[in-house]
Order: C-alpha cells, then sequence, then structure tokens
C-alpha cells in the first residue's frame, strides 16, 4: 500500500525530497517502487557531481522496466546510498527510509516552489 509522508515534498516525475536545510535527501515514491516492481539495480550519479532541475541523474531498474530518474532540484551531491548497490530491495522495503538515493546540498531553495504536498501527489497517481 502506498503511503506518502506529509512532511516531504513530491514530484510528478515519481521522486521526493526531504529538506533539512541546505540538505535535501531524494528519493522515490512508495507508488514509483510499486510501479516498477522487484528492483534489481540502481545508478546513481558520483560525489560532487552537479545535478541541474529536471535533468536525469540516475535510473532504477526492475524485473519489468528502467525507469530515469530526474532531479527536483539544483545542487551538489554530497552523499550516495551506496548500501542499494548490494541491496537494491531496499528501494522497495523503505522508500522513504533506508531507501533513499543521494542527498543534495542545494543551491536554491525555491527549486521546490513547484513541488508537491503529500495529499496533492495522493491525488495526481490515484
Amino acid at each position: 500500500m502506498a503511503y506518502y509522508p506529509d512532511d516531504l515534498k513530491y514530484l510528478d516525475t515519481h521522486e521526493y525530497v526531504r529538506l533539512d536545510g541546505e540538505i535535501a535527501t531524494i528519493g522515490i515514491t512508495s507508488f514509483a517502487v510499486e510501479q516498477l516492481g522487484d528492483i534489481v539495480f540502481v545508478e546513481l550519479p558520483s560525489i560532487n557531481d552537479k545535478i541541474e532541475l529536471g535533468e536525469r541523474f540516475g535510473t532504477v531498474e526492475s524485473v519489468k522496466a528502467v525507469e530515469e530518474l530526474f532531479s527536483p532540484l539544483n545542487g551538489t551531491v554530497i552523499e550516495c546510498n551506496t548500501a542499494l548497490e548490494d541491496a537494491p530491495e531496499m528501494l522497495s522495503d523503505d522508500p522513504y527510509g533506508e531507501g533513499w538515493l543521494i542527498k543534495v546540498k542545494i543551491d536554491d531553495p525555491s527549486d521546490l516552489d513547484h513541488a508537491l504536498s503529500a495529499e496533492d501527489y495522493q491525488g495526481l497517481v490515484q
């Protein structure tokens, strides 16, 4: 069952953002995980890579499909969830916790002005 924590911002491309000051944790929503099915591989950027709003920063591969990941903001990657390399199923098991993808030092918090609330995102995917 998909759920959407209220403290996150969501994109219509099914990424989420958890903001903590100028650090954004980015992952994919439980809806995206359900649609993908069994996740077998995750490709993430490298530390210090610049990511740009709306641009591709990685992929998630499942037994069904390969989905591109799109950046919800501009910033610099400061951490990647390397545990996903050996255990991509963490994305399915805990998408909002252990299954996060990258942490980014954001350039401008207003990049998220376009993001959806949990309620708006839920309305989009139902």
